[in-house]
């Protein structure tokens, strides 16, 4: 199970419930008390659970949330960088006891988990947003979460019921045990993982390439959990990760696999938590480029690359790979980075995203530089409708 690399603490959690036990729990249920959980605690309900955030067994306590917030570790020394937690209303605590199950349900009620409330605690959002994303703003889409929030946390381990009812990609949903089941059955030893939430473009490509020269197999795991009302869909995005397989990668080194995560976009923070999720995954390597995570202008370039030198290499686990800003150098006549290309700017293809969709929106092709042509229709067809 465990692969050629270690969980995050040493094993792969499985809060999964299964046979009889689940089907007691699932008649527990009916008397127990019953919350509805917002999107992004149903996609780290459903992460938990598969051991994608191991070593967590549960939503944080305060211990854990406090040393997480602070310190960027667990309360027992491990690195965490971001925590995961249950938010209610004042309304709603008062209505809990410590020590008592509760069902946990979907905005469509469907039964998911049971809650082992062990705690529910108070908590400065201010601090949170300050420390974890830099940022008081709540312009900012992961601030403006915390600050819409409820006022109190709830601490506890869970047990997963259900799964989420008619999730997308079903044929590219791998939990951890299964791509670690995977990489062993391609024999891939060292394997890369690719994090996006956006159509892989050239320059990424290029970095992916770059990174499947060093290892076995690349991982591309594009997050299909909540994201920014601007962000390009999910099932658009996806289009583009297969159609550029189809046409431009070894598809023997190549695994696409969905990543049911919710987005926090809190940059070098989530570059951190991005690289240890793919470590339960089994990855070996993982590529961090300009801005991982970021959003406006809240962060520095190189930021997310920054961060890991506030941890020894063994308490991260997965080897990063530091990509520096990569593009299309018309002078070079390839693709390259500021690390290689001496060239000056105005040699450089690159075009913002509002270039981008103003190009779709007019039904402009996107520059060949930019872009392989089949994701450009593919973006454009989607613009279009």
């Amino acid at each position: 199970m465990e692969g050629t690399i270690s969980p995050h603490g040493g094993k792969l959690v499985n809060r999964i419930l299964k046979g009889e036990e689940r089907e007691e729990w699932i008649k527990k249920s009916k008397s127990l008390k019953k919350i509805i959980v917002s999107p992004r605690a149903v996609s780290d309900l459903e992460l938990i659970s598969n051991g994608a955030l191991s070593p967590n067994e549960g939503f944080m306590g305060k211990d854990d949330y406090e040393s997480v917030v602070d310190n960027m570790r667990l309360k027992n020394g491990l690195a965490w960088s971001i925590p995961i937690t249950l938010p209610v209303t004042s309304e709603q605590s008062k209505e809990l006891r410590e020590g008592e199950d509760i069902s946990l349900h979907d905005e469509s009620d469907n039964l998911l988990a049971v809650l082992h409330l062990q705690e529910k605690y108070s908590y400065d959002k201010k601090n949170e947003a300050e420390k974890v994303y830099r940022t008081t703003d709540e312009a900012h889409p992961g601030v403006n979460v915390i600050y819409r929030q409820g006022d109190v946390l709830l601490g506890g381990k869970i047990s997963l019921v259900n799964r989420p009812p008619d999730v997308e990609f079903p044929k590219y949903r791998f939990d951890p045990a299964q791509t670690r089941m995977l990489f062993r059955e391609k024999g891939w030893r060292r394997v890369v993982a690719f994090q996006t939430r956006n159509p892989i473009h050239r320059a990424h490509e290029y970095l992916q390439k770059c990174a499947l020269e060093m290892v076995d197999g690349l991982l591309i795991h594009p997050i299909v959990g909540e994201t920014k009302s601007d962000d390009i869909p999910a099932d658009v995005r996806m289009k583009c990760y297969q159609v550029l397989i189809e046409n431009y990668y070894p598809k023997d080194r190549v695994v696409l696999s969905v990543l049911p995560a919710a987005m926090r976009y809190a940059g070098p923070r989530e570059a951190i938590f991005h690289a240890v999720v793919r470590k339960n995954y089994g990855c070996t390597h993982f590529i961090v480029g300009r801005d991982h995570a970021g959003v406006g202008n809240y962060y520095g370039t190189y930021d997310a690359h920054k961060i890991f030198d506030e941890f020894k290499p063994e308490e991260i686990g997965i080897t990063p790979l530091f990509f520096d800003h990569s593009f299309y150098c018309r002078k070079c006549n390839g693709m390259a980075t500021t690390k290689t290309c001496p060239h000056p700017s105005e040699f450089h293809a690159h075009l913002s995203g509002t270039k981008v969709r103003e190009l779709l929106r007019n039904k402009q092709d996107l520059p060949i530089e930019f872009t392989r042509p089949e994701v450009g229709r593919i973006l454009m067809e989607a613009y279009s409708e």
